[in-house]
């Protein structure tokens, strides 16, 4: 079974760190509040949850199928979370020019399909976190209630800082700071990956 550690390390840090959903869930409720924006976290959470079980579900398949590839996956998985990890440290600070539209259950759910950052996501779980020769559905609900367990609060707490959101990372020091705390944080979860802890 994956050791849950690493995989509720992985998984905070995906979260709480800026991305296409936290951004516009943020942007969201500070245009139109709390209480509306929760539609749009709803869909966020499900969406996301669907779709990482899917996309692990079909490269979980092969894992299994072929014990072989889940070594080569597995680098490829810490590649691409170093990689994630650099683009974090490296991000520019937002810009929010303006306010979005009320994205809503719906828009949100589908919006998963198209967000770089949640295949990115998906990708790297499948490729670091599921264990050849495990059963494959209680590996996908664990790592699923994980990711729900995480996303949850820190889709609240983009959310509740909507409005502050501004202010906290204007500085681009502060900015800086943050996204360098989250890239190393990104970074520590990968390391138990590696030595297979």
């Amino acid at each position: 079974m994956t050791p849950l550690l690493p995989l509720l390390g992985f998984a905070l840090v995906m979260y709480v760190t800026p991305g296409p959903n936290n951004i516009m869930v943020a942007s969201s409720a500070a245009a139109y509040g709390l209480v509306a924006t929760l539609p749009h976290m709803a869909g966020i959470a499900l969406g996301f949850g669907a779709m990482l079980v899917l996309v692990a579900s079909g490269a979980g398949v092969v894992v299994l199928a072929l014990p072989a590839l889940a070594p080569a996956m597995r680098w490829i998985g810490v590649a691409w979370m170093i990689w994630i990890a650099w683009k974090i440290a490296t991000a520019p600070p937002p810009h929010q020019d303006g306010r979005s539209r009320l994205l809503g259950f719906v828009g949100a759910l589908g919006f998963q399909w198209i967000n770089p950052k949640a295949w990115m996501i998906a990708l790297a779980v499948a490729g670091s976190f599921l264990v050849p020769g495990a059963p494959l559905p209680p590996q996908l609900v664990r790592i699923s209630l994980v990711f729900l367990a995480c996303g949850i609060p820190s889709l609240l707490l983009w959310a509740t800082l909507g409005s502050g959101m501004g202010r906290l990372l204007s500085s681009p020091a502060r900015f800086r700071t943050f996204n360098l705390t989250m890239a190393a944080l990104l970074v520590a979860s990968v390391l138990p990956v590696l030595t297979g802890r």
